[in-house]
């Protein structure tokens, strides 16, 4: 004999009414959106790490004894405050063909320049005193293919150059603190260097930080759409389990539709995630814009997301049927209201202590991070339904008011509910409080209008600096040229012998004054104190721009997962809403009861996990010998008071459904 189950199951679907229908929408709804943004945050990831490896080639990597086919140098210059990274290449007399590097077709000849696109575009809009005279000028340039480049926006030169030219000599290979990632020499065989530039190589673990902070909100809302129209879910299976079916059959049913409904949702998610790459490309991060296959995350990610998300959904809608199981008769009659013990404070307590102390000594690698802030999301998790149900009785106990009363009676009859409500806004908090004072103070103090030059010697910089005057005249550029010392740190140079150009005139002048010097270099390229800088400016910035994205998406996804399961919950509890206006209790009094009953936890648990977050912040400024943002807290406050308005937003959003749900109640057996 056939089984019934799927039969019953369509069946059911079938007459749930308008109002089932609403529900199974908004589930779709939900999978729909937990899915984009679980495969954005993979793309982000994976793409920040594809982009890394297009920019190793850079670096040289020195090729064995008695291997070595051509010299490389690489330097970085800068032009509006963008780096412009220039790849000098020369072959060696009497050794075999170097290979290509990427994005070329061969090996660049003496005099040869081959620009990126977005190189030659900035050329044409610069005058060329202030970019393209630092460069060789060959009869025409070449354009570097995109298998060379990280970005379509990234800036970068391939210079082919003579084995005895000074900037392939030596004196071209960095030796300060700050040459690192930007300036290097190397005799070299090809092309495998395996370290990013220093333009790349922060983004993928700045990336995957905003993933481990976003991964749970977006985990809960997922799990949320399992729930949506779960107490009406659990009656009708409490019927069927009253009228002889099995425990078995009813965890097939509610798989079944559960599987049915997020994977309907989830698959719309994936394809409105592929239909988006083009647009998604044009976002900027890092060097710039994406090509739009660095952004796809591939068949396999893109499979194993819709079948997670489903399976999130299912295993979220069964896990509700306990009660079904076990007490159909207590959840027919609506009985049994669902309390939470004492050992979820326990196990919040221990995991807390754990993750405090494991914090403490310091030196924890990017993975041991994560993991801790897993557990961290685990343990607030753990706690929520437990501090909602107690709050929902301390409150109860107090109330004055008959809205307060009813919140306070909701909180305690469903504080699981009640919590996935709010949680993705209590977790986002801890982002709020993590990003608004992690903002580190790290990098050299300003020195705007200077430009620096190294020499090899004093003797060396005397005669630089005469020389430098004369080209700075003849360019047109007002500035004072001074002979650094070695104790002297408040320039780029920072000790380093050289001279100091002091340009006024603005950027323009200051571009023109680093192209005017670029003759004196001999081998290194002049450089204003966005070179040193760099090494601290760029993850400072990566960090800025993953803490807005972050805080940014927490917030949608916590309005949205508020906004959704408020709408489902009135569905689910409609015939409560209606006997309470049967009753005489008028419609302001139970939207007030709905608002109380989010702004309650809302307050204290979000409070909560924000003060942790402003303790993480510490604890990483602490770790970087840093000083704590002091424009942080009213950051923080302004990105809480945007939280919880939106929040509230998406909740009074689903007013009209709760007037329609009550609107002519009548007393039915649903």
């Amino acid at each position: 004999m056939p089984s019934p189950v799927l039969p019953l199951t369509w069946h059911l679907a079938k007459s749930s009414g308008r109002r089932g229908r609403q529900s199974q929408l908004l589930a779709v709804v939900v999978a729909a959106v937990s899915t984009l943004v679980l495969l954005l945050m993979i793309a982000v990831s994976l793409g920040s790490g594809e982009r890394a490896d297009r920019t190793a080639w850079h670096t040289p990597a020195a090729a064995s004894a008695g291997q070595g086919t051509a010299i490389q140098a690489l330097t970085t210059t800068y032009a509006r405050h963008e780096p412009v990274t220039v790849v000098s290449l020369a072959q060696l007399p009497g050794r075999k063909t170097t290979p290509a590097p990427p994005g070329l077709s061969t090996f660049p000849k003496k005099g040869e320049v081959y620009v990126s696109p977005a190189l030659a575009a900035l050329m044409r809009e610069l005058p060329a005193d202030q970019l393209a005279d630092r460069l060789p000028k060959p009869a025409s340039y070449g354009t570097i293919g995109a298998a060379g480049l990280a970005s379509p926006d990234e800036l970068v030169a391939v210079v082919g150059r003579a084995p005895s030219n000074p900037a392939v000599s030596k004196a071209a290979q960095g030796d300060n603190f700050y040459d690192e990632g930007q300036t290097a020499r190397a005799v070299v065989a090809g092309f495998t260097s395996a370290k990013a530039s220093l333009s790349t190589g922060a983004d993928q673990q700045m990336a995957v930080l905003g993933v481990a902070l976003l991964v749970v909100p977006v985990i809960v809302l997922a799990s949320a759409a399992g729930r949506l129209g779960a107490a009406r879910r659990e009656l009708r299976l409490a019927a069927l389990r009253l009228a002889g079916a099995t425990p078995r059959q009813i965890i097939a049913m509610t798989a079944a539709e559960a599987a049915a409904v997020g994977g309907a949702g989830a698959l719309t998610g994936a394809l409105a995630y592929a239909a988006l790459l083009p647009a998604l490309a044009e976002i900027p991060y890092g060097v710039g814009t994406w090509y739009t296959g660095q952004l796809w995350v591939g068949l396999p990610w893109f499979a194993a997301v819709v079948l997670t998300v489903t399976a999130l959904i299912t295993v979220s809608a069964v896990t509700m049927l306990r009660r079904v199981a076990t007490s159909p008769l207590g959840v027919a009659q609506q009985a049994n209201p669902r309390r939470t013990r004492m050992i979820r404070l326990a196990l919040f307590v221990a995991v807390l202590g754990y993750v405090i102390v494991s914090t403490q000594g310091g030196q924890l690698g990017p993975r041991q991070l994560v993991a801790l802030l897993a557990l961290f999301y685990g343990a607030f998790w753990l706690l929520g339904p437990w501090a909602v149900d107690r709050l929902g009785r301390i409150v109860g106990r107090f109330a004055r008011r008959p809205a307060t009363l009813l919140a306070a009676r909701r909180l305690s009859d469903d504080p699981s509910g009640a919590w996935r409500t709010v949680s993705g806004l209590v977790l986002a908090g801890f982002v709020a409080g993590f990003f608004s004072v992690s903002q580190l103070s790290i990098g050299f103090p300003d020195q705007p209008g200077q430009v620096a030059v190294l020499t090899a010697d004093s003797a060396a910089t005397q005669r630089a600096a005469a020389e430098a005057r004369t080209l700075l005249r003849d360019a047109g550029v007002t500035a004072t040229v001074t002979v650094s010392s070695e104790d002297d740190f408040d320039n780029p140079l920072h000790g380093s012998p050289g001279l100091i150009a002091h340009v006024t005139g603005g950027q323009d002048q200051l571009d023109t004054a680093v192209t005017a010097l670029t003759p004196l270099g001999a081998g290194r390229l002049p450089f204003t104190q966005a070179y040193p800088n760099a090494g601290d400016d760029v993850p400072m910035d990566r960090l800025g721009v993953v803490s807005t994205a972050t805080l940014a998406m927490s917030f949608l996804v916590a309005a949205a997962s508020a906004g959704l399961t408020a709408a489902a919950n009135i569905l689910d509890r409609r015939r409560v809403y209606a006997l309470l206006r049967l009753a005489g209790t008028p419609l302001k009094m139970l939207d007030r009861a709905r608002t109380r009953e989010t702004a309650l936890p809302l307050a204290v648990l979000a409070g909560g996990t924000t003060a942790m977050g402003v303790y993480g912040a510490y604890q990483l400024n602490k770790l970087a010998d840093s000083t704590m943002n002091t424009s942080g807290a009213l950051q923080l406050a302004l990105c809480v008071a945007l939280g919880t308005l939106a929040m509230l937003a998406a909740i009074s959003a689903s007013r009209p459904l709760l007037r329609k749900v009550t609107a002519g109640p009548v007393q039915t057996a649903d």
